[in-house]
């Protein structure tokens, strides 16, 4: 480890001595869907703790905001003798996960789900059929679908946008609008929402640069900001949020791409201080994770530095909830990096630690 590692993994731990081990869930794209791992703040230390349900393929996982359940989003081919992915839901018990639900999504290749604010509705994604679909949960058990739609656009990359693939589902800092990322239509689709119905109605697009392929969205701390990855051309929408219609306004564009011809276009995720002094983006093609500092009223980035992801094909990546570590899932290398990180400048380790994990898709705290 280098010297400004060896400063950073210092100023990492200091302070940090009464932090309890913590149980960390990693969806895995295996047949055991979720691993559990347990973390040691203090030491750095991530430490495997076997297999926390066994559900199939499962590429996301998110939890309640009173965080006693945790919902995942499934790429199985077909469940319940259906041609549709698998949303499941868990209790959250002393660490393990209990079973509560299990539901066929919209369509096939279910790749993403998000919880509402009121934790009352779960929104999902279908990469492979195009679709959204929403659930209403009660007691951390889903509903059948109660809404899905279609997409049928698709944008002019002939490999990757042959049709529309929906990608991922959030949901407004007030709660109020919902969005569906369209990686093969090129737009992000808005929506209201009833938390009572989990029913969505159609409240206009955002539509990006064509043959961009936006794959995520996250909002910045700020109220006004948000930013829109692009996975197919690896740049980010940096988009002003209109809380009266919940619109998505486009104000520039960063590249996340190094120099030279050489360089792969695939973006891949997003995170965001508490704070939002630091945002941080990864590519999958050239295997990194791009810093910045953003103003905290306007949500503009300056880039700090490129670093390594600590593997192959950074598919998630998560702060811890001390901030000083910074978690990544590199899916083809099938294992999960810890960089420490420097609360005040927001710079990390330029080598971490790994830990061997099958086809890690999404890391989530407990």
């Amino acid at each position: 480890m280098s010297a400004s590692a060896t400063t950073i993994a210092v100023a990492a731990t200091k302070g940090l001595s009464s932090f309890r081990t913590q149980r960390v869930f990693v969806a895995s794209g295996t047949p055991d869907g979720i691993r559990a791992f347990d973390w040691n703040p203090a030491t750095g230390e991530l430490d495997a703790a076997g297999v926390a349900a066994q559900v199939s393929t499962v590429d996301w996982i998110c939890c309640s905001p009173d965080r006693k359940f945790i919902f995942a989003a499934c790429e199985v081919d077909s469940f319940n003798g259906k041609p549709t992915g698998e949303l499941a839901s868990f209790r959250v018990v002393d660490g393990k996960l209990e079973q509560l639900s299990g539901q066929n999504s919209a369509s096939k290749g279910t790749c993403h789900c998000a919880v509402d604010h009121t934790g009352r509705v779960l929104l999902a994604a279908d990469y492979g059929g195009g679709s959204a679909a929403s659930f209403k949960v009660t007691d951390g058990k889903l509903s059948p679908l109660v809404w899905s739609e279609h997409y049928t656009v698709h944008g002019p990359n002939s490999d990757r946008q042959e049709a529309a693939h929906a990608h991922f589902a959030s949901f407004s800092p007030d709660n109020r609008f919902a969005y569906i990322n369209d990686l093969g239509g090129d737009m992000i689709h808005i929506y209201t929402f009833d938390p009572e119905t989990a029913v969505l109605k159609g409240a206009g697009a955002y539509k990006s640069k064509p043959g961009a392929g936006p794959r995520t969205l996250h909002f910045h701390p700020n109220g006004t900001t948000a930013y829109s990855m692009n996975e197919l051309n690896s740049t980010v929408d940096v988009l002003r949020w209109n809380k009266a219609d919940g619109s998505l306004k486009f104000v520039n564009r960063v590249n996340l791409l190094p120099a030279g011809p050489d360089a792969k276009s695939t973006g891949c995720d997003t995170v965001i201080t508490k704070s939002g002094r630091n945002v941080y983006f990864t590519n999958r093609g050239d295997d990194f994770i791009y810093s910045f500092t953003a103003d905290r009223v306007s949500g503009a980035l300056t880039p700090i530095e490129r670093t390594s992801s600590g593997g192959k094909i950074p598919r998630n990546f998560t702060l811890d909830p001390t901030e000083h570590w910074m978690f990544v899932a590199d899916q083809n290398s099938s294992n999960v990096a810890v960089f420490s990180r420097d609360v005040a400048t927001g710079n990390l380790a330029n080598k971490g630690k790994t830990t061997a994990c099958p086809t890690p898709m999404c890391i989530l705290f407990a």
